[in-house]
């Protein structure tokens, strides 16, 4: 009873509750939106096919998974944003995102020549995906550790961590629209290694941001 009271009296005199962590992380991802909005305009371009490619498969099932990442992500970073609420269920939400793609990787394998494998996971443009996956996700992660800054986490590197999932999912999501390589395989490798980048990032930052 005495260590919920003091959790709830910290959290208080943080004057930070849930709430006002939700808002404040709802705004940084607008303003995370508008920045990558802006990376994107400068320098990438959608792909002139974008229109035929909404009728496959594998398109849109880009934004699938990386949605699925995205909100795992924005559950565990509010979750976590409140001390003393790590646990077995930041693993679980993960493994929920993880597992629609490690299906889509079984099934791209089952359907897809063997000698054809490497060509798709290889792609066209790696170098740029790991390029600017962290360039556009880098507005995304300044607001959403500036906004997770209202909480009081136990574990700042991980809630930095979650930051840094959620902003490369949603960079990666902007990214996507500009990708040709639409394949499975592709995106489990090139977008999730971009992705993790932007992660460490987040907690290396939330390490040292997020102490209270």
């Amino acid at each position: 009873m005495f260590t919920t009271q003091l959790i709830d009296a910290l959290v208080a005199d943080a004057g930070s509750p849930p709430r006002r962590v939700g808002r404040a992380v709802a705004g940084a991802l607008l303003l995370g939106a508008a920045g990558a909005a802006a990376v994107f305009a400068m320098r990438l371009s959608i792909r002139p096919d974008i229109v035929e490619a909404f009728g496959s498969v594998r398109f849109p099932l880009k934004f699938a998974l990386m949605a699925g990442f995205a909100l795992a992500a924005a559950a565990i970073a509010l979750r976590l944003s409140r001390p003393g609420r790590a646990g077995a269920a930041e693993g679980l939400a993960l493994a929920a995102a993880a597992m629609p793609l490690l299906v889509s990787v079984a099934i791209e394998l089952l359907v897809t020549p063997a000698d054809r494998w490497t060509t798709r996971a290889v792609g066209t443009m790696s170098t740029v995906c790991l390029t600017h996956i962290p360039l556009l996700a880098a507005p995304a992660l300044v607001a959403l550790l500036t906004a997770l800054r209202r909480g009081a986490p136990a574990s700042p590197a991980l809630t930095g961590a979650a930051a840094g999932l959620l902003a490369g999912a949603m960079a990666a999501m902007v990214y996507a629209t500009s990708c040709p390589d639409d394949s499975p395989l592709f995106v489990a490798i090139w977008y999730m290694i971009a992705i993790g980048l932007v992660t460490a990032a987040g907690a290396l930052a939330g390490s040292r941001l997020l102490r209270w």
